[in-house]
């Protein structure tokens, strides 16, 4: 296992050398697959759905980010995890993997606009004002794209995490504990989940941590559902008339997106649901169907490469990638193996024992109840 001794000497210089850049793409390869059999099981690499293809080649598994961490929890034999995906995954993953496994992101600039939109002072100021608003009568609930000092608040406070895929049976689990919640931090989903559940649009609050304020016409006291006023810069933009266009361009093609789109997109398309259940329905779909997908670029460009049977295209084909997720490159990952190697180790992520302890309470609530 790491000796510590070793992390004492840790380097988190966050700038990649110049000296990567200059390799070509085989040699890169080559130097990869080297490191990967020296070290066997001793290392461990996730990459998410979104992460390139010159990345996932080198996985050793593929999926959205709450598997990805179950699966480094899993992994007892790995020393070191090194996590293509972005800063928020790595902290859950460091969060449910034990003491002596290291986890490393290959580029510390590999974060979350949407995990960015809700810090811990935003989201504690929210939380004096509803508890003056409502009383004790608020859960809060954040979707697994947050930071773990928000999961630590949201477990604190006697709440749970969320994935898009089970985000319908939380939200009615914590209906069963309070009269409200609060979603943290993507207003998209929670809108979506929860008027899927029956909840009126008129009965949704939402909460601008820049103003300090709530986004409501009505009595505020008949607000069920406070949302966080965050989104997913990539899914915000795939809009209604991206689903006219390509309706009236390719004649019975099927329109999915992912419920991170804004109600009005979800409203129109034929199926919504998480990056999973998009996978699984093109996975499924008869050969020769036409599908247009609202989700991250990499993904349907990989979808569409491994399905040539069906017709495939982005609902919105002028969206760039994810520009976060695109930091982790081949050059940076070879460059966190390489501290590996040189006992450096290049951006650890690390989570304080007290932030663990209360993101585990979030994190475990969810895994009971689903």
């Amino acid at each position: 296992m790491v000796n510590i001794l070793d992390l004492l000497r840790v380097d988190n210089t966050q700038t990649m050398p110049d000296s990567y850049k200059q390799l070509t793409h085989e040699e890169m390869r080559e130097r990869i697959i080297k490191i990967k059999k020296d070290m066997g099981e001793k290392l461990f690499i996730p990459a998410h759905h979104y992460q390139k293809n010159e990345v996932v080649e080198f996985a050793d598994t593929t999926g959205d980010s709450l598997q990805l961490a179950q699966e480094c929890e899993a992994n007892k034999a790995a020393e070191f995890i090194v996590f293509c995906g972005v800063h928020f995954m790595a902290e859950t993953a460091d969060m449910l993997t034990s003491k002596d496994q290291t986890v490393l992101l290959p580029d510390l600039r590999a974060g979350c606009s949407l995990a960015d939109m809700a810090d811990i002072q935003q989201t504690e100021i929210c939380w004096d004002v509803l508890q003056e608003t409502f009383g004790d009568t608020v859960i809060p609930l954040t979707y697994v794209n947050s930071t773990a000092a928000i999961k630590a608040f949201v477990g604190k406070n006697g709440g749970a995490t969320v994935t898009s895929s089970n985000a319908e049976k939380m939200i009615t689990w914590a209906f069963e504990q309070k009269e409200r919640i609060l979603f943290l931090p993507d207003q998209h989903l929670g809108r979506n989940v929860s008027h899927d559940l029956g909840i009126p649009l008129d009965k949704m609050a939402v909460w601008n941590p820049i103003l300090n304020e709530f986004e409501y016409d009505g009595n505020i006291q008949d607000a069920q559902v406070i949302l966080w006023k965050g989104h997913c810069s990539v899914h915000e933009n795939f809009t209604v008339q991206n689903i006219t266009d390509m309706r009236n361009d390719i004649p019975g093609i099927n329109i999915l997106v992912h419920p991170e789109c804004p109600y009005e997109t979800v409203k129109e398309a034929d199926y919504a649901g998480s990056t999973s259940y998009i996978i699984n329905v093109i996975d499924q779909a008869p050969s020769g169907s036409k599908w247009a997908i609202g989700t991250e670029m990499n993904l349907v460009q990989r979808l569409i490469e491994q399905y040539p049977d069906k017709e495939i295209v982005s609902l919105n084909p002028n969206l760039c990638p994810c520009m976060t997720m695109n930091r982790i490159d081949l050059p940076h990952l070879l460059w966190s193996l390489d501290s590996i190697k040189t006992k450096e180790y290049k951006n650890i992520i690390k989570v304080d024992e007290k932030t663990t302890e209360e993101s585990i309470k979030a994190l475990n609530q969810m895994l009971k109840n689903v």
